[in-house]
C-alpha cells in the first residue's frame, strides 16, 4: 500500500509539473491548462497542443483552444501558434515538448515579424520545471507601446541581473534566437535571418546569465512555445495575431 501511494504521487506531481503555466506575468492562483489528447509532429518532435476548456488558466489568464484555428503545422512544416476571436471570446495557443531535453543549445527559427504583435500580446519560447527555474525568450511590449518588444530572462526575473531588454529592429520578416543552457551558464543570442553564424551584420542582441538562478538539469522540464494576452487584455487593435516557427533544433553540447 506504501509503494502503491508513492508511485501514486509521483503520477500526480509528474502531472502537475508537465501543466503548469509560463510565470513570467507574475500571477498566482491560477489554474494550470487541462490535459489535452491532440499531439501534433514539428521539427522532429512531438508536442501536446495546449487547452483550457472554456476555462481561464495561466499565464494572463486567458483562454486556450488546441484547435486546429489556433495551432496547426503548415505543408512546409511551420509551426503557427495563432491568438483568435470565435464569437466574443478570444482563444490563445500553445505547445508543450513531450520529452526533457535538459542542457543544451535550444533554437528557434521565427518566421514572421514578432515585433509587429500588438502590445498586449507575449510571444514565449521558454523551458518551465517550476517559476523559479525557467528560462526564457519573448517578444512582448507588455502592455506599454514604449517599450523594448523583446528580452532574454531568467526566473525569478524581478531580481536585478536576471533579464535584459532589447529590441528585434528586424530588416526581414526572419529571425533567429537561441539560449544554450549549461550548468554555469546561459548563453542567449538573437539574430537577423536563419542561422547561427554571428557577424557584424546579423547579431542584434546577446546576453550571457552566471547569476545565482541557473536551472538544474532536471528530467521533468518542458520546452514550451506560447502566445497568448498579458493580463488578459485584447488586442488594442482587435485583430488576430500568430507566431510562426519555421523550424526548432536542439543541439546536445558536452
Amino acid at each position: 500500500m506504501i509503494q502503491y501511494l508513492i508511485n501514486r504521487f509521483k503520477i500526480f506531481f509528474s502531472v502537475a509539473i508537465l501543466f503548469s503555466s509560463c510565470s513570467s506575468s507574475g500571477e498566482t492562483d491560477i489554474p494550470p491548462p487541462i490535459s489535452t489528447d491532440r499531439i501534433i509532429e514539428f521539427s522532429g518532435y512531438e508536442w501536446i497542443v495546449r487547452t483550457s476548456n472554456d476555462n481561464k488558466v495561466g499565464p494572463g489568464p486567458n483562454y486556450f483552444s488546441d484547435s486546429e484555428d489556433n495551432v496547426w503545422v503548415d505543408d512546409d512544416g511551420r509551426l503557427h501558434l495563432k491568438i483568435v476571436r470565435i464569437g466574443g471570446t478570444w482563444y490563445c495557443s500553445g505547445v508543450i515538448l513531450k520529452k526533457p531535453l535538459g542542457y543544451g543549445k535550444y533554437v528557434f527559427y521565427v518566421g514572421n515579424d514578432v515585433s509587429k504583435l500588438d502590445q498586449n500580446i507575449v510571444a514565449g519560447l521558454f523551458t518551465y520545471f517550476n517559476d523559479e527555474e525557467e528560462i526564457d525568450i519573448e517578444f512582448s511590449r507588455w502592455s506599454d507601446p514604449d517599450n523594448e518588444d523583446s528580452q532574454f530572462a531568467v526566473q525569478p526575473s524581478h531580481l536585478v541581473g536576471n533579464k535584459v531588454r532589447y529590441n528585434l529592429d528586424l530588416l526581414t520578416e526572419y529571425s533567429t534566437h537561441a539560449f544554450n543552457w549549461q550548468s554555469d551558464r546561459i548563453e542567449f543570442v538573437s539574430l537577423q535571418g536563419h542561422g547561427l553564424a554571428v557577424n557584424g551584420d546579423n547579431l542584434i542582441h546577446e546576453w550571457t546569465y552566471r547569476g545565482d538562478n541557473i536551472p538544474p538539469n532536471r528530467t521533468a522540464e518542458r520546452l514550451r512555445m506560447n502566445l497568448w494576452l498579458f493580463r488578459g487584455q485584447v488586442p488594442s487593435d482587435s485583430k488576430t495575431y500568430e507566431m510562426i516557427i519555421d523550424k526548432f533544433e536542439f543541439i546536445k553540447e558536452n
